[in-house]
C-alpha cells in the first residue's frame, strides 16, 4: 500500500516542480476534421497514402507511431519537434507544433504543412476545415486508431453503461473524440505565478466561450455554439467533475493546488507496454489498494487482470481540465475549439498576451459587474454564454466592452514583446464588433440558406493575414 504522503510528494515532483523555469516557450496543437466531399466516410486508404506522401515531401519527419495494422499514425521532425499525426481516429489530423519563442515561426511552419496536406486531400475529393465538430460526422466510420492509447481511450469512454450509481447522466456519443477537434496552447509558467495563472485564467472561461466557440452539433443541436464542453462533461471523463471543465475555486497557494490534484480520478495505467483500464477512481483510493482489477486488450479482445499500484502510475493521471498542468512544466489551455483555419494563431496570441498581464486582468474581473458578481459561478457563466442567444440577464453592449478590454490587455502584452504578434488578435476584434463567434456565424449562415459545403470551404481556407 502506498501512503498519501508518497502520492503527495510524487504529484509535486511531476506537476509542480517542473514549473521552475524561465524559458517562455509556446507550444500549439491544432486538431482538424477531415471531410470526404462525396458525403461518404473518410477513406482511410486515402489518409494512409497522404501520410506517405507527406513523409516523402518532408523527409525530416520520421515514423513516431505505427498502428497494429502497420499504418503510420504519427510523424515527427526531430529537428523542430513538430508532429503531424491523427487524433483518436483517422477522421482527424493534428498539427502539434514544436515549442518556439514566437508565433510567427510557428505560423509559418503550420501554414506550410497545412497548405500541402490540404492540397493532397483535395486531389482525392477530401478536404480539411476549421471546425470543432466535424459537420460530416454522420458519414464517417467512427472507429479508433488501432493502437494501445486510442483503443484504451475508446474502451474507457464506452464503459459508461457500467457506472450505475453516479450522480450524472451520460450522453450517447462515446466516439466523440473521433469527430471533435480542439486548438490547444501550452505556455511555460513559473512556479511563483502558477497559482495566479490558473486562478485568473479560470475566471475568463466565459469570455473565451463568447470569443472562440466553434463546435456546433450540426443537425442535432442548434442552440449551443460549444457543444464540445458537454461531450467531455457528460462522458466517463466526467465521472469525477474535478477531472474536466473549469475550476470554480480560488487556490490560496501551492498547497491548495496540490490538494486539488489529489482529488482527481485515474482510470488507466500501463504494464509491459500495454494499457489497462479500470473504473475511474480517486487517485488516493487507487493507491490505497493492494490490487486493482482492470481490463487489458489482448489478441483482439479484453480480459480481466489484477494489477498492483505503484507510485510511478501517477504519470498516467490524465485529467482533461480547461487548464491542465503538464509533466513538461507548462500550463495547457484546452477549452477552445478548432478555429477557422485563417484564425488559427489567435488562440495562442490571446493566451500569450494575457500571461504577463495577470494583475491587470485580475483587477478588471474584480471590478466587473457585466457578467461577474451576479451570483453565478464561472462554470455556470460559461454554460450560459455558449448558448446561441445570450440570456437577457446580460447586456450585449456591455459584454462587448468587457471583451474588448480583455483583448486589449492581450494586445498590450504582445506589443510589449515587440514582435508584432498582436496582428493575430485582429479576428477577435472583428468578432466582438459583430457580436459573433465562429459557431454563431455558422448557425446564422445556415439560417440564411448558405449551404454547409460553402461554410466548410470558407472555414478551411488559409488566407494569410500577414
Amino acid at each position: 500500500m502506498i501512503s498519501n504522503e508518497q502520492v503527495k510528494n510524487k504529484l509535486y515532483d511531476e506537476f509542480i516542480k517542473p514549473t521552475n523555469n524561465e524559458k517562455n516557450f509556446i507550444g500549439i496543437e491544432i486538431e482538424i476534421p477531415i471531410i470526404n466531399l462525396e458525403k461518404k466516410a473518410v477513406d482511410f486508404d486515402v489518409v494512409h497514402k497522404i501520410t506517405k506522401e507527406f513523409q516523402n515531401h518532408y523527409n525530416d519527419f520520421k515514423d513516431d507511431g505505427i498502428d497494429y495494422e502497420g499504418n503510420t499514425f504519427a510523424l515527427k521532425d526531430p529537428k523542430t519537434d513538430d508532429i503531424v499525426c491523427y487524433d483518436c481516429s483517422y477522421n482527424n489530423i493534428e498539427f502539434a507544433m514544436g515549442k518556439e519563442k514566437d508565433l510567427f515561426t510557428i505560423n509559418d511552419r503550420f501554414s506550410d504543412y497545412y497548405i500541402y496536406v490540404k492540397e493532397l486531400f483535395e486531389d482525392y475529393n477530401h478536404t480539411l476545415t476549421g471546425m470543432g465538430i466535424n459537420p460530416y460526422r454522420k458519414y464517417n466510420i467512427n472507429k479508433p486508431i488501432p493502437s494501445e492509447r486510442y483503443l484504451m481511450l475508446y474502451h474507457h469512454l464506452k464503459s459508461y453503461k457500467n457506472y450505475k450509481n453516479v450522480p450524472m447522466h451520460f450522453h450517447r456519443y462515446p466516439e466523440y473524440g473521433m469527430f471533435s477537434s480542439a486548438s490547444q496552447v501550452q505556455l511555460d509558467v513559473n512556479k511563483n505565478n502558477l497559482v495566479k495563472t490558473i486562478n485568473v485564467f479560470s475566471k475568463i472561461e466565459p469570455i473565451k466561450a463568447l470569443l472562440f466557440s466553434n463546435s456546433v452539433l450540426f443537425g442535432e443541436n442548434d442552440n449551443i455554439t460549444c457543444f464540445r464542453d458537454a461531450l467531455w462533461e457528460y462522458s466517463t471523463h466526467g465521472v469525477n467533475p474535478h477531472n474536466i471543465g473549469g475550476y470554480d475555486v480560488d487556490f490560496k497557494d501551492i498547497n491548495d493546488l496540490q490538494a486539488y490534484l489529489e482529488s482527481l480520478n485515474i482510470y488507466c495505467v500501463m504494464r509491459d507496454g500495454a494499457y489497462i483500464n479500470f473504473p475511474s477512481m480517486n487517485l488516493l483510493d487507487y493507491f490505497a489498494q493492494d490490487y486493482v482489477r482492470g481490463e487489458i486488450y489482448c489478441n483482439g479482445e479484453y480480459r480481466e487482470i489484477d494489477i498492483r499500484p505503484c507510485i510511478s502510475d501517477i504519470k498516467y493521471l490524465r485529467p482533461f481540465k480547461f487548464i491542465n498542468l503538464t509533466f513538461r512544466g507548462t500550463v495547457e489551455f484546452r477549452s477552445i475549439c478548432t478555429q477557422p483555419i485563417r484564425d488559427s494563431m489567435c488562440v495562442a496570441a490571446f493566451h500569450l498576451g494575457l500571461k504577463d498581464n495577470l494583475d491587470e486582468l485580475e483587477q478588471l474581473i474584480e471590478n466587473d459587474d457585466v457578467i461577474y458578481h451576479k451570483g453565478y459561478t464561472t462554470s455556470e457563466l460559461r454554460k450560459l454564454l455558449i448558448q446561441k442567444d445570450i440570456p437577457h440577464a446580460f447586456n450585449k453592449k456591455d459584454i462587448c466592452r468587457l471583451s474588448t478590454d480583455i483583448v486589449d490587455l492581450a494586445s498590450k502584452g504582445l506589443e510589449n514583446r515587440g514582435l508584432g504578434e498582436e496582428i493575430f488578435l485582429n479576428p477577435l476584434y472583428k468578432r466582438i464588433k459583430n457580436h459573433t463567434n465562429p459557431g454563431k456565424e455558422l448557425l446564422r449562415s445556415i439560417k440564411k440558406g448558405i449551404k454547409i459545403e460553402k461554410i466548410i470551404d470558407d472555414y478551411g481556407r488559409l488566407d494569410n493575414i500577414i
